[in-house]
């Protein structure tokens, strides 16, 4: 009898590992950050706006049938990643060029591997990584292609893209926009680093420095938690200790999640209210040298100039969205000349928090007062049905009146009392808007009281 003969091991049992990583899978010695590269939609952490139920982008997936797109926002929130999962579920080629390092003849190669896709009978899906960094000429010569359907146009970029994209491109992409993880975002993917690395537990004041440290950015977050792993040794926790001595003085100086951030920006805020512009580029200065991303100071910047100055110099707020936009064009440090431009003017400005008082006065009725009805006379009627039913009857149009003021009209819900949320500050434009005001409500004063029942 002979000997029964044993089948040589599959290479799935040989590999098992292997076989049940997804096609492409990177390897234990690629960065964590790769490895943790979501594979499918469902895996991809934050942008809900877009990837939630009837989303642009979720609608995308689902049909199959992807458009050209701008994906823009911040380094580490998934563009890269989109723009692969995208190409997978489309099944299309997926053609990758670094607007970095190509020029045209990537283009050119891009081109041909897309044409010999199509006559494969596949789509391509051409993705253009920081698309701003290619000049007028280059993104130029995607447009034939785009317009023609020889692939699917998928640019990437961190900086404004109606700065840096040709205006013709852009009209024929939808710009989707991404945005910063937030915090319970980071804590889910360190949670996926943590079982994937069997890593000891982080403190809760680690683990919050830690997203804190990323600032929105996931990339950042798990090429920090790696280091920060792989230098702990045997520790049976990773605390603000083993956090320090893995990033060093940066992790020190750039303390998103500590106090000394959040005072920084206070300190910054009271020196602009208070009217003293060298402390306020001393604090600005601060931030920047602790690593703050200067589009974040430049946010606050637009913040004081609506709660701290508001119309006491409506120019503020316009020159703080300027200098804004010239950070975005020019990057650091050039553009950082324009953010402090903004904090001097802001400090020097006539100061003002009357709108900031009367925006929370009158969100604080509306929340607390009834839903009241629109009176009919200040309804639109623009069917026969409405006006037979009131709706404009009597409305006095303001323009046909001495001076273009209606004189005693009422213009909140009839059983509403008259309210004064706004009272302009006696500095700056205020001074005349308190003027016209101060005429305007001399003049209801006078004229008749309208009949409630009209």
């Amino acid at each position: 009898m002979s000997a029964r003969a044993v089948p040589a091991p599959s290479a799935s049992s040989l590999f098992d590992d292997e076989a049940r990583a997804p096609p492409g899978a990177p390897g234990d010695d690629a960065p964590l950050a790769e490895r943790l590269r979501p594979r499918t939609l469902d895996d991809v952490i934050g942008q809900a706006h877009l990837l939630g139920p009837g989303k642009p982008l979720r609608v995308a997936f689902e049909s199959g049938q992807p458009h050209s797109m701008i994906l823009w926002g911040p380094p580490g929130v998934g563009k890269t990643t989109l723009a692969r999962l995208l190409a997978g579920t489309a099944n299309a080629e997926f053609i990758v060029i670094s607007a970095v390092l190509g020029g045209v003849k990537d283009i050119r190669e891009a081109v041909e591997r897309a044409q010999a896709a199509r006559r494969a009978g596949r789509r391509s899906i051409v993705f253009v990584d920081e698309v701003h960094r290619f000049n007028k000429a280059q993104q130029d010569a995607f447009l034939p292609h785009v317009e023609s359907g020889l692939f699917t146009f998928v640019g990437a970029t961190t900086e404004n893209p109606s700065f840096e994209v040709n205006s013709a491109l852009l009209s024929r992409a939808t710009v989707h926009v991404l945005q910063p993880l937030g915090a319970e975002d980071l804590a889910t993917l360190l949670g996926r680093a943590q079982v994937l690395l069997q890593a000891p537990p982080l403190t809760d004041a680690a683990r919050e420095r830690l997203i804190g440290y990323a600032d929105g950015d996931a990339r950042r977050l798990l090429n920090a938690y790696e280091n920060l792993v792989h230098a702990a040794g045997a520790l049976p926790q990773l605390d603000d200790t083993a956090l320090e001595r893995a990033l060093g003085e940066q992790m020190r100086r750039y303390d998103k999640g500590g106090e000394v951030f959040y005072d920084t920006i206070s300190a910054l805020h009271k020196a602009v209210r208070g009217s003293d512009p060298d402390a306020a580029l001393y604090w600005f200065a601060r931030m920047l040298d602790g690593g703050v991303d200067p589009r974040y100071a430049a946010r606050r910047m637009i913040r004081m100039a609506s709660e701290d100055i508001g119309l006491a110099d409506p120019r503020a707020l316009r020159l703080a969205l300027d200098a804004a936009d010239v950070y975005e064009r020019l990057g650091s440090p050039e553009g950082e000349l324009a953010l402090a431009e903004a904090v001097v003017y802001l400090a020097m400005a006539p100061k003002s928090n009357a709108v900031y008082r009367a925006w929370n006065a009158a969100r604080s009725f509306v929340k607390h007062d009834g839903t009241r009805p629109v009176p009919l006379r200040l309804r639109n009627a623009p069917t026969a049905l409405m006006k037979d039913l009131d709706y404009g009857r009597d409305y006095r149009y303001a323009h046909d009146e001495a001076g273009a003021f209606a004189a005693g009209e009422r213009y909140l819900p009839d059983d509403v009392p008259d309210q004064r949320f706004y009272e302009p500050a006696p500095r700056g434009l205020e001074i005349r808007i308190g003027e016209r005001l101060a005429e305007l409500r001399a003049l209801n004063a006078r004229a008749p009281a309208r009949d409630p029942d009209t």
